[in-house]
């Protein structure tokens, strides 16, 4: 059964300072393992071309781009294994139940499983956009993931870009429709002038 998404409903925000992040608007997503799979299926096996991801911690930044699609994305007790052959990952985005034998502590699964999962803006000084991503968090508050989308201020190869390419949106406009019920794009995203570091 595929999830789907009340288009009645306006997506709701919320603006957080995160100190090395700066300013954030942040749009909250269902943390559902359906949902997630579908998220994530589609981003792997459809725009694996277009996203950088890995994790974005205070002292660590891992931004890696994928040379080829991943030969599967798949779903095993909890865990979405993303494999691309010579190298894969895995991260818990539902009920890990372990097995008869062995089965997971519920403290641990609760630890495990994806509790938060959003969209971001990231917000300049002068309040456009500035970056766009996606993050899921564990239950307790670490960062499984950072999905980097493309930036309309940077080239595909990640350097600064002499003018704005807002073609670079098209990406964060489909899943602002496909998963906020936002159609459309939205003009305050086409507002900046340039890549400002936070």
């Amino acid at each position: 059964m595929q999830p789907t998404l009340d288009k009645t409903q306006t997506a709701k925000s919320r603006t957080v300072f995160e100190l090395g992040n700066g300013t954030l608007e942040i749009f909250d997503l269902d943390p559902s393992e359906s949902v997630l799979f579908e998220l994530l299926k589609d981003l792997f096996e459809n725009h694996w071309e277009e996203i950088v991801f890995g994790i974005l911690i205070q002292g660590a930044a891992w931004e890696i781009k994928a040379d080829h699609k991943p030969e599967s994305v798949t779903l095993h007790d909890g865990y979405l294994t993303v494999d691309f052959g010579h190298w894969h990952f895995h991260i818990c985005i539902g009920e890990n139940k372990g097995s008869k034998a062995h089965p997971t502590d519920p403290a641990l699964k609760a630890h495990r499983q994806t509790s938060r999962a959003e969209l971001y803006r990231q917000l300049s000084e002068s309040g456009t956009p500035n970056y766009w991503g996606l993050r899921l968090y564990n239950g307790k508050d670490e960062q499984q993931l950072t999905i980097f989308l493309p930036n309309p201020f940077l080239t595909p190869e990640m350097q600064i870009a002499k003018q704005p390419d807002w073609s670079r949106l098209a990406l964060w406009d489909y899943l602002r429709n496909r998963w906020l019920g936002l159609s459309g794009p939205d003009p305050l995203d086409r507002t900046g002038l340039k890549f400002q570091h936070g």
